[in-house]
């Protein structure tokens, strides 16, 4: 009696297993799909004095921004498809995320930490406000439209002068935008103006 309840126990659990849907040979061998992303490495502030670059008062990683999580320049450097400067993002901006998102491991926490102090302490004069290292400066007699160059250059327009900035744990000077040999090889290759008075006050 017992061998004829056992017999039928497992009967209907593998009539129930026959009935439970799997996947097919081929999906179980596929392996899962990455995000189509680059994936930036572990640093903490104080990996940055080997890095290329100037150190900035905020470990901020466009690595992970602009390369891992895809968001796009303009994004953070929002004037720069109308204004001539590409404008450093506000502290504003940057809480605009950061009020809720606090970073994943503990070096990405303590930046945030320094972002957020600054933050609250925006309007106290006796506190020290947040200042960038510039990387990239033009002569005052240059003329660099930033909005035209974006409208004519499209998505890599950035990248153009500025380098792979998706892969730059620290941002550095990719390329001599000083030097008028940079843009005017740019504009030959483009067949675009290269009067003086398009770039030259």
């Amino acid at each position: 009696m017992r061998k004829l309840v056992v017999g039928g126990v497992m009967a209907g659990l593998l009539g129930v297993i026959a009935l439970v849907p799997t996947r097919s040979r081929t999906d179980a061998q596929q392996p899962p799909t990455a995000p189509d992303s680059l994936t930036a490495y572990r640093l903490a502030a104080a990996d940055t004095g080997s890095l290329k670059g100037p150190r900035q008062p905020i470990f901020f990683r466009h690595d992970i921004h602009a390369g891992q999580y895809k968001m796009q320049c303009q994004y953070c450097h929002y004037s720069v498809g109308v204004s001539s400067e590409p404008g450093i993002p506000s502290l504003q901006t940057c809480m605009g995320c950061h009020m809720v998102v606090s970073g994943t491991d503990s070096s990405h926490k303590t930046e945030i930490r320094k972002l957020r102090q600054f933050w609250s302490e925006r309007d106290d004069p006796a506190k020290p406000k947040l200042e960038w290292v510039r990387i990239h400066t033009l002569a005052k007699h240059v003329h660099f439209p930033h909005m035209r160059h974006i409208k004519a250059l499209g998505p890599s327009a950035c990248q153009t002068c500025h380098g792979d900035v998706a892969r730059m744990p620290q941002v550095f000077k990719a390329n001599n935008v000083n030097n008028m040999g940079f843009c005017i090889s740019c504009h030959v290759e483009r067949k675009v103006n290269r009067d003086c008075t398009a770039c030259h006050y």
